[in-house]
């Protein structure tokens, strides 16, 4: 700047400048003009040199850093390199049908095959039209239903492909169904009995029947039956024979750490390590918000039950629920029964340890979290407190000393009639979990390594909110029952998740409880048009999601909404014992916000009296909100007497006061659940 100021300045006066001495005889340049001029020209000459040189752009020589690893989504690609012909995706909402998936590719090598399990979320199922290319392939789907007839969440997006590819070829897939499913739910095994029937429908050839598996009555005996016959079948269809091989098929391998920085240890997260330490949103299933827990009272006033009600504070996760979503909680093993395991096993609970995949190929790594101590995977990542399922008693056989012992474990596990009775009252009947049998079997002593890749993955639960979000946008409230029971062998069993909940106080020894969570959404909702009559029956613990929409159309009230009729069906055994939210109910009935608050007392009377009693009593102006009214019908709770039992009346009102048949009411009730008129959120 200093160099083109100056010139500008100097052509100002060179050029504007009047001389009144012009047209004399003088020099051209005064002495004046060349001692600017002079100094003009050091200047230009002194930043010319003084200017810095243009430095060199540094060459940085690029590093190699490995890219991270892209996850194999062509499940063909992945069974040509690593040799496989069965494959088994699974659609698993509890863990249940991801075990057998494992349990059926495992058992492909018995029979010279080789098989691999599948989560249908992480491959390109459009593929399924490929299969032929693999030889003497087979495709298994071992799909649970979950809800009111819904995919599990990992199989939503095969489901939406299934039904949106109706000119899709699979003539070249061969395939069958293991379906898992409850006989007290309204849509008893639907999405298996879908799956099997859209494939046939896409040209792929069913290789065996569709298997019906019922959680109601004895799903492993179901399993176990179905399996023991499917395999043959594979055989002759491919021309194999059983090699004869029943020993144990390890699937994973042990590594001891002896010396590791455990900073890199798991600890009980789902996911990422240290993720409950750092906390990133978006919360989920793989990465679970830890909520405080702000408020946990008994609601019962008397009796021998515990009901609790847990407030969780989700302020700052940016969680998002709306009334009737579930929230979902990992719970954790009782210390302990964690502790006597070890004792029993003789093992030290601290050794850190991994076990991992001897298929090297496989997306799954390890059976959970790992590196970990064995006392965090019997923690916080192995099921030890149901009953286990015959193929861990077939596998845990060999390490019983006693040949009687053996024999029995065998047995169990076998289809025949007087192993499957030995296996329902030894093991189901007398509700032993693996501890109990350990307790009650001397000579069974199996590795705790072997043990831990056999239990199944301990599962989140889930619970209906008991709170609105319009009133309590950073708050999810929850409602339960806190299961505890003497076993026929005198022992004491107590539900993992509401023991552990009941034990979540509000300060610690000073710390604040967290509980590890993340949001499920509901088709279960209030309708869409406030003006819409509900009717909300919930005998228990069921009232949950009811206590949010009591709330949610008291905020709609209080916003100037013209709000329809709110009627409240409740019902619990005594009204000086366990009569939850009375005064919460109450107060709503006072204000209006309930138009109608019917309570079954069902043992305060010499007859039993439940809630279904109550809606006969009250037909005709349920009648009224039904058929003329709009009103929409929300069941929550027992499902296989209240749920059942309740359909039963309304199909009754609609035979008395509708004329109906009773096959005509029975399509009437069937048809509010299809416009979504009649909605379940029930349990088993």
């Amino acid at each position: 700047m200093l160099q083109s100021v100056s010139m500008s300045d100097m052509d100002a006066e060179t050029t504007g400048r009047t001389d009144p001495m012009a047209g004399e005889d003088e020099p051209f340049f005064s002495p004046l003009d060349l001692l600017l001029f002079t100094v003009v020209i050091g200047i230009v000459v002194y930043c010319f040199m003084s200017r810095k040189k243009p430095e060199p752009i540094p060459e940085f020589k690029k590093i190699d850093t490995p890219a991270p690893a892209a996850r194999e989504t062509s499940f063909i690609e992945k069974m040509k390199k690593t040799g496989k012909n069965i494959i088994v995706f699974y659609g698993s909402q509890t863990g249940t049908g991801e075990e057998f998936a494992n349990r059926l590719s495992k058992d492909a090598q018995r029979y010279g095959m080789k098989g691999m399990a599948a989560d249908p979320e992480e491959y390109e199922m459009g593929e399924l039209a490929r299969l032929a290319e693999v030889k003497n392939s087979l495709a298994i789907f071992c799909m649970a239903t979950y809800g009111e007839g819904d995919p599990t969440d990992n199989a939503q997006d095969f489901y939406d492909w299934l039904q949106e590819n109706d000119d899709e070829d699979l003539s070249g897939l061969t395939y069958t169904v293991f379906a898992l499913g409850n006989k007290t739910y309204e849509h008893y095994n639907a999405m298996g009995k879908y799956v099997d029937k859209r494939l046939e429908e896409l040209g792929a050839k069913r290789i065996f029947d569709l298997g019906l598996g019922d959680d109601d009555g004895n799903l492993e005996e179901d399993f176990v039956s179905w399996r023991e016959q499917f395999w043959p079948a594979v055989c002759e269809h491919f021309g194999v024979e059983a090699l004869g091989d029943d020993s144990s098929i390890r699937q994973y391998e042990l590594k001891e750490h002896t010396d590791i920085n455990m900073n890199k240890v798991y600890t009980g997260e789902i996911g990422r390590l240290k993720s409950f330490e750092v906390q990133k949103p978006p919360f989920d299933s793989k990465n679970p918000f830890l909520a405080s827990v702000t408020v946990n009272r008994k609601l019962n006033k008397a009796g021998d039950r515990h009901l609790m009600h847990l407030e969780l504070d989700i302020t700052g996760s940016k969680i998002r629920y709306e009334s009737g979503d579930h929230v979902a909680v990992f719970p954790t093993n009782d210390s302990a029964l964690v502790n006597k395991l070890g004792q029993v096993l003789g093992v030290d609970l601290d050794a850190v340890i991994s076990l991992n995949n001897l298929d090297e190929e496989s997306n799954k790594k390890h059976p959970f979290p790992c590196p970990t101590t064995y006392r965090t995977a019997l923690t916080h990542y192995l099921d030890i407190t149901n009953s286990p399922r015959t193929n861990v008693l077939y596998e845990l056989a060999q390490y019983a000393s006693d040949p009687k012992d053996q024999e029995n474990m065998r047995k169990m596990a076998s289809s025949s009639p007087e192993g499957k009775a030995l296996y329902h009252s030894w093991v189901l009947g007398a509700s032993r979990n693996i501890l109990a049998i350990l307790e009650d079997m001397p000579s069974l002593r199996p590795p705790v390594d072997h043990l831990c890749e056999l239990l199944p993955r301990l599962q989140a639960r889930y619970y209906s909110i008991a709170s609105s979000s319009k009133v309590h946008p950073n708050s999810i409230h929850v409602c339960a029952v806190v299961v505890e029971y003497e076993t026929p062998t005198g022992r004491t069993n107590k539900g993992v998740a509401t023991n552990w909940l009941k034990n979540k106080l509000v300060s610690d020894n000073g710390r604040k409880s967290t509980v590890p969570m993340f949001i499920r959404k509901s088709q279960f909702r209030l309708p869409f048009k406030a003006t819409n009559p509900v009717i909300m029956i919930g005998p228990g613990t069921g009232i949950a999601p009811f206590m949010g929409f009591i709330q949610e159309r008291a905020w709609l009230k209080q916003q100037g909404k013209d709000v329809g009729e709110t009627v409240m069906y409740f019902g619990c055994r005594h009204k000086k014992e366990d009569y939850i939210y009375q005064e919460e109910l109450e107060d709503a009935e006072k204000t209006g916000v309930l138009t109608q608050l019917n309570v079954a007392f069902s043992r305060d009377q010499e007859q039993k009296l439940y809630v279904q009693h109550l809606l006969k009593a009250n037909k005709e102006h349920i009648w009224k909100l039904i058929h003329s009214d709009n009103a929409h019908i929300y069941v929550c709770g027992d499902a296989k007497k209240m749920a059942h039992d309740v359909q039963t009346a309304l199909y009754e009102i609609g035979e008395e006061l509708g004329g109906l048949t009773l096959t005509q009411a029975t399509d009437y009730i069937k048809k509010l659940m299809t416009k979504g008129r009649y909605s379940q959120d029930v349990w088993s």
